[in-house]
């Protein structure tokens, strides 16, 4: 028999793309996996065009190409009022899965142990596991998903590295407030901790405000920032990510990253500057219009008898069934909601490092056409008869 890596026995396939394939085989409707079915902004797939019969085909700089670093400082400085240099803190990276991978093995080593706040997007546990690290799981509060500050500090121990953040947070659409961000900057500090935060949300906050935790007092250099261009501008095959930091600190990821993909594409990094050189009225808009999809999937929601909170950020829902169907577990309600239903999730649990937690929830995506999820509600009116 073939011996495989015992890394690699510590964790499954993503169920997130197991359901798309599920969706792709019974015919339903995908508000499973989190990419959007409606088109890009035209300025940079015309950007993107250009570049490719421009000749911007070969190798970019490995840490990426020096417009693109120079338009996400820039972005940085605009938005945030936060100074970061072009040529030695930022990586381009292969989407923000890539970067998380590329900060995990570049700072962590094995043996240590990784703080990762549950429910959690499910490629923190293997990135952890792939880099020898040890994750500790610590719960947020339910039906709000408080931060337990107590319990986080209590997980610390001498072996603990990092903490991850992920806000606006997947799979709850739960933004973390000013006062839980000082609470968790505190005990990075009061630790000498880092932190690792997975911030490609920013900029789908529909309450309250998106607060990076890089620009608290004392964090700048302790902080790996990693966002990306898939949800803000609708463009999550295209995998351009990145990740800021330090300059000690981006000299390892650097490193990582170079032996891992050596670069992310050449010309989709020319059209993704541009991206980022959009006004405000282009993210008020994108704000406006996933509220609006927000309201039209809980609404539907509520209707077929799921209970849920209302997302704050990002564009998932967490829903409980246990009133539709209290006799199955997540994983055969999502497959029988995807084959019989025609509306495809993503069981709870995969987002949980317990496997006693999330049994009874399913996530909804809804970064989706109006049209598309009209016909998802359509189908989940079948629930109510």
């Amino acid at each position: 028999m073939t011996k495989t890596a015992r890394r690699t026995s510590t964790f499954n396939e993503s169920v997130i793309r197991e359901m798309t394939r599920i969706a792709h085989r019974t015919g339903a409707v995908n508000l499973a996996q989190g990419f959007p079915d409606f088109p890009m902004p035209a300025p940079m797939k015309e950007a993107a065009c250009a570049a490719i019969l421009g000749d911007i085909n070969q190798y970019a700089i490995t840490w990426g190409a020096p417009a693109l670093r120079i338009a996400i400082a820039e972005k940085y400085r605009r938005w945030y009022e936060m100074a970061v240099d072009p040529d030695t803190e930022i990586t381009v990276t292969c989407g923000a899965t890539e970067a998380m991978a590329a900060t995990f093995m570049a700072l962590v080593d094995p043996g240590d142990e990784v703080i990762i706040l549950e429910p959690f997007y499910e490629n923190y546990g293997p990135d952890a596991e792939l880099a020898g690290a040890k994750p500790i799981f610590v719960p947020l509060i339910a039906p709000n998903w408080d931060l337990d500050i107590e319990r986080l500090a209590a997980s610390i121990t001498p072996r603990t590295r990092a903490i991850v953040l992920n806000t606006p947070h997947n799979p709850t659409g739960k933004v973390f407030s000013r006062a839980e961000i000082s609470a968790v900057a505190e005990l990075a500090q009061r630790h000498n901790l880092l932190v690792f935060t997975d911030e490609i949300y920013e900029h789908l906050v529909y309450a309250g405000h998106h607060h990076p935790i890089a620009t608290w007092p004392g964090m700048r250099e302790r902080t790996v920032t990693i966002s990306g261009l898939s949800k803000t501008f609708s463009c999550t095959g295209w995998r351009l990510g990145y990740a800021i930091a330090p300059r000690e600190l981006t000299n390892a990821i650097r490193k990582v990253h170079d032996f891992l993909t050596v670069g992310a594409s050449a010309p989709l990094q020319a059209a993704g500057a541009v991206g980022m050189a959009f006004d405000a009225d282009y993210y008020n808009h994108l704000q406006l219009a996933y509220k609006q999809r927000r309201d039209v999937m809980m609404t539907a929601l509520v209707k077929a008898g799921f209970s849920c909170g209302v997302p704050d950020g990002a564009y998932y829902v967490l829903a409980d069934f246990s009133a539709i169907d209290p006799g199955r577990n997540d994983r055969d309600f999502a497959v029988w909601l995807a084959e019989t239903i025609g509306v495809a999730t993503v069981p709870g649990t995969s987002f949980y490092g317990d496997p006693g937690r999330g049994t009874s929830s399913v996530r909804f995506a809804f970064c989706k056409t109006f049209e598309t999820l009209g016909r998802a509600a359509e189908r989940l009116d079948q629930l109510t008869r």
